[in-house]
Protein backbone atom coordinates (compact mmCIF):
# COMPACT_ATOMS: atom_id res chain seq x y z
CA UNK A 1 0.00 0.00 0.00
CA UNK A 2 1.33 3.53 -1.18
CA UNK A 3 1.54 6.06 1.92
CA UNK A 4 0.51 9.21 1.67
CA UNK A 5 3.67 11.20 1.41
CA UNK A 6 4.07 8.70 -2.00
CA UNK A 7 1.20 10.06 -2.74
CA UNK A 8 1.84 13.24 -2.47
CA UNK A 9 4.93 12.96 -4.32
CA UNK A 10 3.36 10.98 -7.24
CA UNK A 11 0.71 13.47 -7.72
CA UNK A 12 2.35 17.05 -7.42
CA UNK A 13 4.59 15.36 -9.98
CA UNK A 14 2.09 15.52 -12.64
CA UNK A 15 1.34 19.25 -11.81
CA UNK A 16 2.65 22.84 -13.11
CA UNK A 17 3.96 25.31 -10.75
CA UNK A 18 1.12 27.43 -11.11
CA UNK A 19 -1.33 24.33 -9.60
CA UNK A 20 -2.85 24.12 -5.97
CA UNK A 21 -0.67 21.80 -4.47
CA UNK A 22 -2.11 19.18 -2.70
CA UNK A 23 -0.50 19.42 0.62
CA UNK A 24 -2.35 23.16 0.06
CA UNK A 25 -5.47 21.23 0.30
CA UNK A 26 -4.89 19.71 4.08
CA UNK A 27 -6.18 22.39 5.70
CA UNK A 28 -9.92 22.72 7.04
CA UNK A 29 -11.57 25.01 9.25
CA UNK A 30 -12.00 21.58 11.75
CA UNK A 31 -8.50 20.23 11.78
CA UNK A 32 -8.55 16.23 11.20
CA UNK A 33 -5.63 13.88 10.97
CA UNK A 34 -4.64 12.91 7.81
CA UNK A 35 -6.08 9.90 6.09
CA UNK A 36 -3.58 6.57 5.66
CA UNK A 37 -4.38 6.44 1.79
CA UNK A 38 -6.43 9.05 0.60
CA UNK A 39 -5.74 12.47 -0.01
CA UNK A 40 -7.46 15.42 1.19
CA UNK A 41 -9.54 16.34 -2.21
CA UNK A 42 -10.01 12.37 -2.84
CA UNK A 43 -11.77 12.81 1.07
CA UNK A 44 -13.35 15.89 -0.08
CA UNK A 45 -14.31 14.22 -3.36
CA UNK A 46 -16.36 10.77 -0.99
CA UNK A 47 -17.91 13.36 1.17
CA UNK A 48 -20.18 15.27 -1.39
CA UNK A 49 -20.55 12.23 -3.42
CA UNK A 50 -21.93 10.70 0.16
CA UNK A 51 -23.52 13.99 0.79
CA UNK A 52 -27.96 14.23 0.42
CA UNK A 53 -27.39 17.21 -1.51
CA UNK A 54 -25.47 15.49 -4.09
CA UNK A 55 -28.07 12.44 -4.14
CA UNK A 56 -31.31 14.49 -4.54
CA UNK A 57 -29.62 16.14 -8.05
CA UNK A 58 -30.65 13.38 -9.51
CA UNK A 59 -34.18 14.80 -9.26
CA UNK A 60 -33.42 18.18 -9.37
CA UNK A 61 -34.57 20.05 -13.04
CA UNK A 62 -31.64 21.22 -15.52
CA UNK A 63 -33.83 22.34 -18.30
CA UNK A 64 -36.28 19.49 -18.58
CA UNK A 65 -38.49 18.56 -15.70
CA UNK A 66 -37.38 14.73 -14.47
CA UNK A 67 -40.74 13.39 -15.31
CA UNK A 68 -40.60 14.63 -18.79
CA UNK A 69 -38.55 11.88 -20.14
CA UNK A 70 -35.14 9.60 -18.91
CA UNK A 71 -32.84 10.88 -21.60
CA UNK A 72 -33.19 14.16 -20.22
CA UNK A 73 -30.47 15.67 -18.42
CA UNK A 74 -30.80 16.34 -14.56
CA UNK A 75 -29.14 18.36 -12.13
CA UNK A 76 -26.68 15.26 -11.23
CA UNK A 77 -25.94 14.34 -14.60
CA UNK A 78 -25.00 18.26 -15.80
CA UNK A 79 -22.30 18.14 -12.23
CA UNK A 80 -21.10 14.91 -13.28
CA UNK A 81 -20.58 16.72 -17.08
CA UNK A 82 -18.94 19.51 -15.52
CA UNK A 83 -16.29 17.38 -13.33
CA UNK A 84 -15.30 15.47 -16.89
CA UNK A 85 -14.72 18.58 -18.43
CA UNK A 86 -12.83 20.05 -15.37
CA UNK A 87 -10.27 16.57 -15.09
CA UNK A 88 -9.71 17.07 -18.94
CA UNK A 89 -8.53 20.39 -19.26
CA UNK A 90 -7.00 20.74 -15.75
CA UNK A 91 -5.13 17.65 -16.78
CA UNK A 92 -4.09 19.28 -19.73
CA UNK A 93 -3.47 22.35 -18.60
CA UNK A 94 -1.64 20.67 -15.54
CA UNK A 95 -3.73 22.00 -13.04
CA UNK A 96 -4.87 19.98 -10.01
CA UNK A 97 -7.57 17.98 -11.96
CA UNK A 98 -8.51 16.45 -8.56
CA UNK A 99 -9.73 19.96 -6.97
CA UNK A 100 -10.98 20.90 -10.61
CA UNK A 101 -13.72 18.10 -10.07
CA UNK A 102 -14.85 18.56 -6.22
CA UNK A 103 -15.17 22.10 -7.38
CA UNK A 104 -17.31 21.11 -10.28
CA UNK A 105 -19.44 18.30 -7.90
CA UNK A 106 -20.00 20.67 -5.39
CA UNK A 107 -20.85 23.82 -7.66
CA UNK A 108 -24.58 22.94 -8.11
CA UNK A 109 -25.51 21.19 -4.70
CA UNK A 110 -27.40 24.42 -3.73
CA UNK A 111 -29.82 25.30 -6.55
CA UNK A 112 -33.14 24.80 -6.23
CA UNK A 113 -36.40 22.27 -7.45
CA UNK A 114 -37.59 23.67 -10.90
CA UNK A 115 -33.80 25.42 -12.05
CA UNK A 116 -33.00 28.35 -12.64
CA UNK A 117 -36.66 29.71 -12.30
CA UNK A 118 -37.07 27.84 -9.25
CA UNK A 119 -33.92 29.98 -7.78
CA UNK A 120 -35.37 33.03 -9.78
CA UNK A 121 -38.63 32.70 -7.35
CA UNK A 122 -37.21 31.93 -4.27
CA UNK A 123 -34.61 35.10 -4.70
CA UNK A 124 -37.48 37.28 -5.09
CA UNK A 125 -39.44 35.84 -2.10
CA UNK A 126 -36.78 35.89 -0.04
CA UNK A 127 -35.40 39.43 -1.10
CA UNK A 128 -36.09 41.20 1.66
CA UNK A 129 -34.94 38.12 4.55
CA UNK A 130 -31.13 37.90 2.88
CA UNK A 131 -31.95 36.58 -0.49
CA UNK A 132 -31.36 33.77 -1.67
CA UNK A 133 -28.34 32.70 -4.77
CA UNK A 134 -27.35 29.06 -5.53
CA UNK A 135 -23.74 29.54 -5.45
CA UNK A 136 -23.82 30.96 -2.05
CA UNK A 137 -26.30 28.05 -1.06
CA UNK A 138 -24.40 25.04 -2.10
CA UNK A 139 -21.46 26.72 0.36
CA UNK A 140 -23.85 26.83 3.23
CA UNK A 141 -24.92 23.18 2.66
CA UNK A 142 -21.10 22.08 2.81
CA UNK A 143 -20.31 24.73 5.61
CA UNK A 144 -23.27 23.63 8.03
CA UNK A 145 -26.37 22.16 6.70
CA UNK A 146 -25.08 18.69 6.15
CA UNK A 147 -25.17 16.69 9.10
CA UNK A 148 -23.18 13.40 8.61
CA UNK A 149 -20.17 13.90 11.01
CA UNK A 150 -20.69 14.08 14.91
CA UNK A 151 -17.68 15.66 15.23
CA UNK A 152 -18.16 19.18 12.74
CA UNK A 153 -20.77 20.70 11.03
CA UNK A 154 -21.23 21.01 7.39
CA UNK A 155 -18.70 18.23 5.42
CA UNK A 156 -15.11 20.13 6.62
CA UNK A 157 -14.01 20.04 2.93
CA UNK A 158 -10.46 22.11 2.25
CA UNK A 159 -10.40 25.89 2.69
CA UNK A 160 -9.11 25.09 -1.28
CA UNK A 161 -12.42 24.00 -2.53
CA UNK A 162 -14.41 26.39 -0.32
CA UNK A 163 -12.77 29.32 -2.01
CA UNK A 164 -13.17 27.49 -5.32
CA UNK A 165 -16.55 27.31 -4.47
CA UNK A 166 -16.64 31.75 -3.75
CA UNK A 167 -18.45 32.57 -7.26
CA UNK A 168 -16.72 35.71 -8.78
CA UNK A 169 -19.70 38.58 -8.28
CA UNK A 170 -21.32 37.14 -5.68
CA UNK A 171 -22.47 38.97 -3.01
CA UNK A 172 -21.00 36.85 0.00
CA UNK A 173 -20.12 38.33 3.68
CA UNK A 174 -17.11 39.28 5.15
CA UNK A 175 -14.77 36.03 5.36
CA UNK A 176 -11.62 34.31 5.86
CA UNK A 177 -12.67 32.51 2.61
CA UNK A 178 -13.34 35.89 0.86
CA UNK A 179 -10.22 37.52 2.17
CA UNK A 180 -7.90 34.84 0.85
CA UNK A 181 -9.97 34.49 -2.31
CA UNK A 182 -8.90 38.26 -3.09
CA UNK A 183 -5.64 38.01 -1.86
CA UNK A 184 -4.43 34.88 -3.61
CA UNK A 185 -7.56 34.30 -6.40
CA UNK A 186 -9.83 31.59 -6.56
CA UNK A 187 -6.70 29.03 -8.17
CA UNK A 188 -6.88 28.39 -12.12
CA UNK A 189 -8.37 24.97 -11.01
CA UNK A 190 -11.60 27.19 -9.78
CA UNK A 191 -11.98 29.23 -13.28
CA UNK A 192 -11.72 25.77 -15.30
CA UNK A 193 -14.64 24.89 -13.56
CA UNK A 194 -16.64 28.22 -14.26
CA UNK A 195 -15.91 27.69 -18.33
CA UNK A 196 -16.58 23.74 -18.03
CA UNK A 197 -19.58 24.51 -16.24
CA UNK A 198 -20.86 26.40 -19.04
CA UNK A 199 -19.06 24.16 -22.28
CA UNK A 200 -21.11 21.43 -20.24
CA UNK A 201 -24.69 22.93 -20.01
CA UNK A 202 -24.58 24.78 -23.36
CA UNK A 203 -23.35 21.49 -25.60
CA UNK A 204 -25.93 18.88 -23.66
CA UNK A 205 -28.93 21.72 -23.92
CA UNK A 206 -28.52 21.78 -27.55
CA UNK A 207 -28.40 17.42 -27.29
CA UNK A 208 -31.49 17.61 -25.19
CA UNK A 209 -33.30 20.72 -26.90
CA UNK A 210 -32.88 18.85 -30.36
CA UNK A 211 -34.56 15.70 -28.82
CA UNK A 212 -37.54 17.47 -27.12
CA UNK A 213 -37.55 19.10 -30.67
CA UNK A 214 -38.06 22.11 -29.28
CA UNK A 215 -34.82 23.17 -31.76
CA UNK A 216 -34.18 22.04 -35.13
CA UNK A 217 -30.83 21.18 -36.57
CA UNK A 218 -32.21 23.78 -39.52
CA UNK A 219 -32.75 26.16 -36.83
CA UNK A 220 -29.06 26.08 -35.33
CA UNK A 221 -28.10 26.39 -38.69
CA UNK A 222 -27.80 30.14 -37.73
CA UNK A 223 -24.24 29.63 -35.26
CA UNK A 224 -21.23 29.34 -37.01
CA UNK A 225 -19.82 27.01 -34.74
CA UNK A 226 -22.55 24.46 -35.32
CA UNK A 227 -22.92 24.77 -39.02
CA UNK A 228 -19.52 24.03 -38.83
CA UNK A 229 -19.46 20.69 -37.36
CA UNK A 230 -23.10 19.60 -38.58
CA UNK A 231 -21.91 20.03 -42.23
CA UNK A 232 -18.90 17.92 -41.95
CA UNK A 233 -20.55 15.52 -40.10
CA UNK A 234 -23.28 15.08 -42.24
CA UNK A 235 -20.68 14.77 -45.42
CA UNK A 236 -19.31 12.19 -43.60
CA UNK A 237 -21.79 10.32 -42.76
CA UNK A 238 -25.20 11.36 -44.62
CA UNK A 239 -25.98 8.05 -45.15
CA UNK A 240 -26.31 7.38 -41.34
CA UNK A 241 -29.58 8.29 -39.25
CA UNK A 242 -29.76 11.59 -38.25
CA UNK A 243 -29.00 11.15 -34.86
CA UNK A 244 -25.92 10.07 -35.32
CA UNK A 245 -25.28 12.85 -37.27
CA UNK A 246 -26.21 15.16 -34.33
CA UNK A 247 -24.36 13.57 -31.65
CA UNK A 248 -21.07 13.31 -33.86
CA UNK A 249 -21.57 16.74 -34.56
CA UNK A 250 -21.82 17.88 -30.72
CA UNK A 251 -18.47 16.25 -30.06
CA UNK A 252 -16.57 17.75 -32.31
CA UNK A 253 -18.07 20.88 -31.80
CA UNK A 254 -17.34 20.20 -27.67
CA UNK A 255 -13.72 19.11 -28.26
CA UNK A 256 -13.04 22.40 -30.89
CA UNK A 257 -14.62 24.37 -27.64
CA UNK A 258 -12.61 22.74 -24.76
CA UNK A 259 -9.36 22.27 -27.22
CA UNK A 260 -9.89 26.32 -28.05
CA UNK A 261 -10.13 27.06 -23.88
CA UNK A 262 -6.52 24.92 -23.33
CA UNK A 263 -4.41 26.62 -26.00
CA UNK A 264 -5.95 29.87 -25.44
CA UNK A 265 -5.42 29.66 -21.65
CA UNK A 266 -1.84 28.02 -22.36
CA UNK A 267 -1.08 31.63 -24.70
CA UNK A 268 -2.45 33.82 -21.46
CA UNK A 269 -0.35 32.06 -19.28
CA UNK A 270 2.76 32.68 -20.79
CA UNK A 271 1.90 36.12 -21.98
CA UNK A 272 0.74 37.23 -18.65
CA UNK A 273 4.24 35.46 -17.50
CA UNK A 274 2.26 33.22 -14.69
CA UNK A 275 4.80 30.48 -13.50
CA UNK A 276 3.33 29.75 -9.99
CA UNK A 277 0.56 30.54 -7.78
CA UNK A 278 1.80 33.60 -6.37
CA UNK A 279 1.97 35.44 -9.85
CA UNK A 280 -1.52 34.09 -10.52
CA UNK A 281 -2.47 35.80 -7.51
CA UNK A 282 -0.89 39.30 -8.33
CA UNK A 283 -2.46 38.78 -11.57
CA UNK A 284 -5.95 37.93 -10.04
CA UNK A 285 -5.21 41.02 -8.11
CA UNK A 286 -4.81 42.92 -11.39
CA UNK A 287 -8.23 42.01 -13.08
CA UNK A 288 -6.32 39.44 -15.44
CA UNK A 289 -8.11 36.54 -16.17
CA UNK A 290 -5.65 33.99 -17.77
CA UNK A 291 -8.50 31.41 -18.71
CA UNK A 292 -10.68 32.21 -21.68
CA UNK A 293 -11.44 31.55 -25.21
CA UNK A 294 -9.98 33.09 -28.16
CA UNK A 295 -11.79 36.71 -29.44
CA UNK A 296 -12.93 34.27 -32.74
CA UNK A 297 -14.65 31.03 -30.71
CA UNK A 298 -16.24 33.46 -27.92
CA UNK A 299 -17.73 35.44 -30.71
CA UNK A 300 -19.03 31.55 -31.68
CA UNK A 301 -20.00 30.70 -28.02
CA UNK A 302 -21.83 33.93 -27.10
CA UNK A 303 -23.89 32.87 -30.46
CA UNK A 304 -25.12 29.77 -29.45
CA UNK A 305 -25.99 30.57 -26.24
CA UNK A 306 -27.87 33.27 -27.35
CA UNK A 307 -29.87 30.78 -29.90
CA UNK A 308 -30.22 28.64 -27.05
CA UNK A 309 -31.93 31.61 -24.61
CA UNK A 310 -34.39 32.85 -27.48
CA UNK A 311 -35.48 29.40 -28.65
CA UNK A 312 -35.09 26.99 -26.13
CA UNK A 313 -35.40 29.05 -22.62
CA UNK A 314 -37.62 30.98 -23.99
CA UNK A 315 -39.79 28.46 -25.75
CA UNK A 316 -43.26 28.39 -24.54
CA UNK A 317 -43.37 24.83 -23.36
CA UNK A 318 -40.06 25.66 -21.27
CA UNK A 319 -41.78 28.89 -19.59
CA UNK A 320 -44.68 27.25 -18.98
CA UNK A 321 -43.23 24.44 -17.36
CA UNK A 322 -41.03 26.71 -14.99
CA UNK A 323 -43.80 28.80 -14.35
CA UNK A 324 -45.62 26.48 -12.90
CA UNK A 325 -42.56 25.20 -10.53
CA UNK A 326 -42.22 28.66 -9.70
CA UNK A 327 -46.47 28.71 -8.68
CA UNK A 328 -44.86 25.65 -6.31
CA UNK A 329 -42.60 27.01 -4.45
CA UNK A 330 -44.32 30.43 -4.14
CA UNK A 331 -47.42 28.45 -2.59
CA UNK A 332 -44.67 26.35 -0.29
CA UNK A 333 -43.08 29.17 0.94
CA UNK A 334 -46.13 30.96 2.11
CA UNK A 335 -47.85 27.78 3.55
CA UNK A 336 -44.53 26.78 5.49
CA UNK A 337 -43.74 30.31 6.72
CA UNK A 338 -46.96 30.52 8.20
CA UNK A 339 -47.16 26.92 9.79
CA UNK A 340 -43.57 26.47 11.35
CA UNK A 341 -45.02 22.84 12.38
CA UNK A 342 -44.48 21.57 8.55
CA UNK A 343 -40.80 22.08 8.40
CA UNK A 344 -39.10 18.84 9.79
CA UNK A 345 -37.68 19.48 13.37
CA UNK A 346 -34.00 20.06 11.82
CA UNK A 347 -35.12 23.14 10.44
CA UNK A 348 -37.54 24.38 13.24
CA UNK A 349 -34.30 23.91 15.34
CA UNK A 350 -32.72 26.37 12.74
CA UNK A 351 -34.92 28.64 12.65
CA UNK A 352 -34.44 29.32 16.03
CA UNK A 353 -31.05 30.36 15.64
CA UNK A 354 -30.91 32.34 12.09
CA UNK A 355 -34.89 32.95 11.66
CA UNK A 356 -37.83 31.40 10.00
CA UNK A 357 -37.34 32.92 6.56
CA UNK A 358 -34.08 31.44 6.07
CA UNK A 359 -35.15 27.99 7.87
CA UNK A 360 -38.00 27.75 5.32
CA UNK A 361 -35.70 28.80 2.18
CA UNK A 362 -33.34 26.25 3.25
CA UNK A 363 -35.81 23.35 3.88
CA UNK A 364 -37.41 24.65 -0.11
CA UNK A 365 -34.18 24.63 -1.99
CA UNK A 366 -33.19 21.56 -0.85
CA UNK A 367 -36.35 19.48 -2.21
CA UNK A 368 -36.44 17.73 -5.41
CA UNK A 369 -38.58 18.56 -8.13
CA UNK A 370 -40.83 15.50 -6.86
CA UNK A 371 -40.71 16.02 -3.14
CA UNK A 372 -41.91 19.73 -4.16
CA UNK A 373 -44.98 18.36 -5.81
CA UNK A 374 -45.29 16.03 -3.37
CA UNK A 375 -45.76 18.37 -0.39
CA UNK A 376 -47.76 21.18 -2.34
CA UNK A 377 -50.42 18.73 -3.89
CA UNK A 378 -50.43 17.53 0.24
CA UNK A 379 -51.12 20.68 1.79
CA UNK A 380 -53.64 21.28 -0.87
CA UNK A 381 -52.45 22.81 -3.42
CA UNK A 382 -54.08 22.97 -7.12
CA UNK A 383 -52.29 22.85 -10.20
Amino acid sequence: MKNLSLLYAEEDSKLSQFAVKNAETEDRFYPEPPHFYRLPLHRDRDRIFHSRAFKRLEYKTQVFINSEGDNFRTRMTHTLEVAGISRTVSTALGLNSNLAEVISLAHDLGHTPFGHAGQEILSELMKDHGGFEHNKQSLRIVRSLETRYPEFPGLNLSRMTLIGLLKHGADYEKSELLIMRHDFGPSLEALVCDFSDEIAYTHHDVEDGLERKLITSEGLQSCSLWTKHYDESYELFSHLNNDLIIRRALRSMMNEVVTDLIETTERNLFKLNIVNRQDFGESWKRGERPIGYSDEMLVQVLQLKKYLFDNLYMHEEVVSKSQWGQKIIEFLYYKLNDNISYIPENYRKRAEQEGLYRAVSDYISGMTDRYAELKAKEFGFIT
